[in-house]
């Protein structure tokens, strides 16, 4: 069931969101070559809690940290470690969500470590490109397929490739909730948007297949071939004008 929050939710969700926002800026300005995905993780956990939330991840479905940290290959969810030290030239993937007053906060983005190929360049400026032309279509009366065929366009006539398995989705007081929003997808189809419905526009996209695999520890999903992955992802509302981004660092 797809839950449309009035005015009042909306800005609490605003408020989580910009934790979430402000968190991963962070990230994006700590994270350095030498640094463990460990260290990391600490810098964006004392953040949330410094600001009296909760990182979402931390034990969801038993996951041991407070964001999702992927390197290279890796596309998402995976675990921080002492032993993974970042280097320069790699592309890192930071996904974090809060829960704060009850409602949830979510937002990823990749980030480059000092000078990174241009494969890697390229890649990632095509998925930042294809969230943005996903949210265009997060307007009201648009349909979620509007949203997926949108990022799938862009994605694929730059030759690169959509992941299947992983799809953005609903969000409010649980970190995930209807309805499924597909990086893939025929325009027309699918829930029809109104305002006041909240979802997490989040191209996964690969370098050279939209096959994955998960590694042994059950969370990293890594590109089938070991060639390259992006991430970006905005938690937004629809309204009756423009999509809200409510996951904008505004301070």
């Amino acid at each position: 069931m797809i839950k449309v929050k009035s005015s009042a939710e909306l800005r609490l969700m605003m408020e989580s969101n910009e934790i979430a926002a402000q968190a991963l800026a962070l990230a994006g300005r700590s994270v350095h070559a030498g640094m463990s995905t460990w260290e990391l993780d600490k810098i964006v956990h004392d953040f949330i809690v410094s600001k009296g939330a909760i990182p979402s991840s931390l034990g969801y479905g038993g996951f041991p940290n407070s964001c999702c940290i992927s390197v290279n290959e890796e596309l998402i969810h995976g675990i921080p470690s002492r032993k993974k030290i970042i280097r320069e030239g790699d592309i890192v993937t930071v996904d974090v969500t809060t829960l704060y007053k009850g409602w949830q906060g979510d937002n990823a983005r990749t980030f480059r470590i000092g000078t990174v190929s241009p494969e890697a360049e390229r890649l990632m400026k095509v998925t930042e490109e294809a969230l943005w032309k996903g949210i265009e279509q997060a307007v009201p009366g648009n349909r979620i397929g509007d949203i997926s065929a949108a990022v799938q366009a862009h994605v694929e006539s730059n030759g690169y490739h959509v992941v299947r398995q992983y799809v953005g989705h609903g969000i409010g007081t649980e970190m995930h909730e209807d309805p499924e929003v597909p990086n893939f997808g025929k325009a027309g189809r699918g829930p029809r948007l109104v305002p006041g419905m909240t979802i997490c526009i989040e191209p996964m996209v690969n370098e050279s297949t939209p096959e994955v695999k998960v590694l042994p520890d059950k969370w990293t999903v890594v590109e089938a071939n070991g060639k390259l992955s992006a991430h970006f992802e905005h938690c937004i509302a629809i309204t009756n004008d423009k999509p809200l981004i409510m996951t904008l660092e505004s301070h």
